[in-house]
């Protein structure tokens, strides 16, 4: 069988034997190639601009830049920001200088993966790209925003691609069956609902997607001169399959954040269906444990303080037994955070104060408050007059203060009314009136 496939180049995967020539074979992106849209027309008059192309891998990033030079007759040079340096950057230059010069075609400089460049290498494009000495086209899975220079960035036009979407990948893979000369050899047996699995393990990426046909294809079974690609061959190809999940780019941050506004809008079943995409793509389910936890002090907190515990539980469960147990015990506490009653209350609270000990000065201890651990602590009224609360009534000392002098009527918590929260802050306000109330209360009203 794989004969069939020598007559082309046997370094030429079927992704690359069926990248377009034309803008016309171009999948997906129609909402930046469809007709009448800006950036088709500005192709479709040979108007160069400078741009980053942002999204996933597979949805034809380097392709569409081919394309474009295809479409402006311009030169296309192309460079890794993985091998190259600020030496390959001047040499790409100066080699379109003389291209310009000799034929008066402009160049489409083509920088795969430019988020690799550092900050030095990216300025080194700037003088030339101000110049129109070329024409920039950078490609990047991360955000542009976080990734690329302020300066590099203002000279370029950003464009963010898409997922393919299965039926577009469904297209894709029958246009292969139907064009691809090794394919139409073989004639393999397939049906519609294998291809559409096939699709969808692909997750919206193109090259993964004929990938899986060819791997497919590679192990298709020989019955009476027949190749037969059956739900027994599915299964190999997609055996080591995993869904695309980047551990450190925007995808992952993406999902995660996903969950935690799933879990923050009590919607239990969205955050055990983000908690699932990130298993399923590789995810470390301890990263998950520990941003449990924080979901449940920032956004729940004392509405419900058994949150907390259930999900430091599922962590603990989690580096005991492993998966699946482990994972499972954490799905329990995402479901459980969910539905839980919400409060940021200490979250927000702790941001101000924070926000204040940064801003204000450092207010000195008040004498009352401060260890009187040895005489001279002592002589000098260290813990003088200050009322042990479990010897006043109910053990609150009313109208004592434990602030600096200068803020003794600061709030910072300011309980929500939901959850457990709702009887804290009825105590809270009983408190404060007891404290109004008190002949014993330290500082009146004013000192704020």
């Amino acid at each position: 069988m794989s004969d069939l496939f020598a007559s082309q180049s046997r370094n030429q995967p079927l992704a690359a034997r069926m990248r377009p020539t034309s803008l016309a074979q171009y999948m997906g992106q129609k909402h930046l190639l469809g007709a009448g849209k800006p950036l088709r027309e500005a192709v479709e008059r040979g108007q160069l601009h400078s741009m980053v192309l942002w999204g996933p891998p597979g949805v034809g990033k380097t392709t569409f830049a081919r394309l474009l030079a295809e479409e402006c007759d311009a030169h296309f040079t192309t460079l890794s920001a993985v091998l190259a340096g600020v030496k390959d950057i001047r040499e790409a230059v100066a080699r379109a200088e003389q291209q310009r010069a000799q034929s008066g075609r402009g160049t489409i400089l083509f920088v795969d993966e430019v988020h690799r460049f550092n900050k030095a290498q990216q300025d080194a494009f700037l003088p030339y790209v101000e110049e129109g000495t070329v024409t920039f086209v950078g490609a990047t899975t991360e955000n542009p925003s976080f990734e690329l220079n302020n300066a590099l960035l203002s000279r370029c036009r950003v464009y963010m691609l898409r997922n393919l979407s299965e039926e577009e990948l469904l297209q894709l893979l029958h246009r292969a069956l139907a064009e691809d000369e090794a394919l139409h050899k073989l004639q393999p047996e397939i049906d519609e609902e294998i291809l559409a699995k096939l699709a969808r393990a692909a997750d919206g990426d193109a090259r993964s997607a004929l990938n899986l046909l060819e791997i497919a294809c590679d192990l298709s079974r020989e019955e009476g001169g027949r190749y037969v690609i059956d739900e027994a061959v599915l299964a190999e190809v997609l055996s080591a399959d995993v869904r695309r999940f980047d551990k450190g780019g925007d995808y992952f941050y993406d999902q995660i954040s996903a969950l935690h506004k799933a879990v923050r809008g009590s919607d239990p079943d969205a955050a055990l269906y983000w908690f699932a995409r990130m298993i399923d793509g590789g995810c470390d389910p301890l990263y998950v444990a520990r941003r449990a936890v924080r979901m449940a002090s920032e956004d729940i907190g004392n509405a419900d303080p058994r949150a907390l515990q259930i999900a430091l539980g599922a962590w603990d469960v989690q580096e005991r037994l492993g998966s699946p147990e482990g994972e499972l015990a954490i799905a329990q506490a995402i479901a459980y955070l969910a539905v839980a009653p919400k409060s940021n209350a200490v979250y927000s609270a702790y941001k101000r104060v924070l926000a204040d000990v940064r801003r204000d000065p450092s207010y000195e201890v008040p004498i009352h408050l401060r260890n009187a651990p040895t005489k001279l602590a002592k002589s000098l009224s260290h813990g003088a007059e200050y009322r042990y609360a479990h010897d006043e009534p109910d053990a609150f000392a009313a109208g004592e203060n434990y602030f600096p002098e200068a803020i003794a009527e600061r709030r910072y918590y300011e309980p929500v009314p939901r959850g457990l929260e709702l009887k804290i802050s009825e105590k809270l306000e009983r408190l404060r009136q007891l404290n109004l109330e008190s002949p014993q209360r330290r500082y009146p009203s004013g000192k704020n």
